[in-house]
C-alpha cells in the first residue's frame, strides 16, 4: 500500500526487487549464489597467489591483485542480503543502513574502472614506452597516480550519499530493488530531486565515463603502435581487444541501468534490477579469468598451486 502523507518521513525500507516473479522469486537464489561463489573463490585464490608468490609482485600483477580485492568485496555488500531476501523474505533495512550500503557499493564499484585505467597505463608504458616503464610504473609513482582517483571517487560518492540522506522519504518505504542503489532510493523522496539526479549523472561522467574513455584511447594508441611499428605480438592485440570487449559489456549494463531511472522507457522493474546486479556481479565473476588466468605468470603459479593441492 502506497503512503503519500507528506508529514511522514520513512526511516525503514523494504526491498521488493523481482517481486513480480511471484513464486519463482526464490529460485533466483540459485544463479546468484553460484555467481557469488564463483566470484569469492576465484578472487580469493588470485589474491592468495599474488600475495604469497614473490614472482607475482610486478606492477601489473599487483594491479590485478587490487582488482581481485575489489571484485571480492563488491558482491559481499549486497549478494548475501539478496539471498536472504529471496529465501526467507528478510527484506528490511534502515535508512542509515541503506546509505551505508549505498556508499560502499558505489565507492568500491568506481574503483573497478579506475584500476582498469591503471592497467591500461601499465600496458601503454610496457609496449609503447618500455624504456620509461620502470620509471613511471614504480611503486612510488603508482601511489602518486592512485592518490587522486581515490580522493575523487570517495569525495564524489560522499556528496551523493550525504545529499540523499538529507531527503524526506514520504512517497513509500518500498524500494523496487534488491539493494540500495542511489536512484532506487532517491526516487522515493517527496520534493525536488533534480540536484540528486545531477549529482548522480556528474559522478557517472567524472568517474566511469572519463575512465572508460581514457582506457579506450590508451588501448587504441597501443593497437596503432603495434600495427605501425610491427613491435609487440598478436597476444598484445588480443589482450587489448578482449579488455575493451569486457569493459564495453560492463559499461553498457551500467549505462542502461543508470539511464533507465532518468528517461521514459518500457523497462520492467525486474529488468532494471537485473541489469543493476549484472554490472556489479559480471566483472567480479569474469575479471579473474580475463585479467588473471590469461596472464602467463599468474597462470603458471596457479598450475603449481593446483598441482600442490592434488599431490
Amino acid at each position: 500500500m502506497l503512503v503519500t502523507t507528506k508529514n511522514i518521513s520513512f526511516t525503514t525500507f523494504t526491498f521488493n526487487g523481482f517481486l513480480d516473479l511471484g513464486e519463482w522469486r526464490p529460485f533466483l537464489s540459485i544463479p546468484y549464489l553460484l555467481m557469488f561463489l564463483l566470484s569469492t573463490i576465484s578472487n580469493s585464490i588470485l589474491i592468495y597467489l599474488i600475495i604469497s608468490q614473490r614472482a607475482l609482485h610486478s606492477p601489473m600483477c599487483i594491479l590485478i591483485g587490487l582488482m581481485a580485492v575489489v571484485d571480492l568485496c563488491l558482491p559481499i555488500f549486497f549478494v548475501p542480503n539478496m539471498l536472504l531476501n529471496f529465501l526467507f523474505n528478510w527484506n528490511g533495512i534502515s535508512l542509515l543502513g541503506c546509505l551505508v550500503q549505498m556508499f560502499f557499493i558505489h565507492v568500491v564499484g568506481t574503483f573497478q574502472s579506475t584500476i582498469l585505467l591503471w592497467m591500461a597505463l601499465d600496458r601503454f608504458f610496457a609496449i609503447c614506452r618500455p624504456l620509461y616503464y620502470h620509471t613511471y610504473m614504480s611503486m612510488n609513482n603508482c601511489l602518486k597516480f592512485i592518490l587522486f582517483p581515490v580522493i575523487r571517487n570517495v569525495f564524489l560518492i560522499m556528496i551523493i550519499v550525504s545529499w540523499a540522506g538529507k531527503l524526506s522519504y514520504c512517497v513509500t518505504n518500498e524500494i523496487d530493488h534488491c539493494f540500495c542503489e542511489h536512484m532506487a532510493l532517491v526516487q522515493l523522496a517527496c520534493g525536488d530531486i533534480s540536484i540528486n539526479n545531477i549529482l548522480g549523472l556528474s559522478c557517472i561522467f567524472l568517474v566511469t565515463t572519463s575512465d572508460f574513455f581514457l582506457i579506450v584511447v590508451s588501448y587504441l594508441i597501443i593497437l596503432c603502435y603495434v600495427i605501425k611499428t610491427g613491435k609487440g605480438s598478436v597476444k598484445a592485440i588480443n589482450t587489448c581487444i578482449t579488455h575493451i570487449i569486457v569493459m564495453t559489456v560492463t559499461a553498457t549494463f551500467a549505462l542502461i541501468a543508470f539511464m533507465s531511472y532518468r528517461i521514459r522507457n518500457n523497462f520492467s522493474p525486474s529488468n532494471r534490477v537485473f541489469l543493476s546486479t549484472m554490472y556489479l556481479l559480471f566483472p567480479s565473476c569474469f575479471n579473474p579469468i580475463i585479467y588473471g588466468v590469461r596472464n602467463k605468470e599468474i597462470r603458471e603459479q596457479f598450475l603449481k598451486f593446483v598441482y600442490q593441492l592434488v599431490s
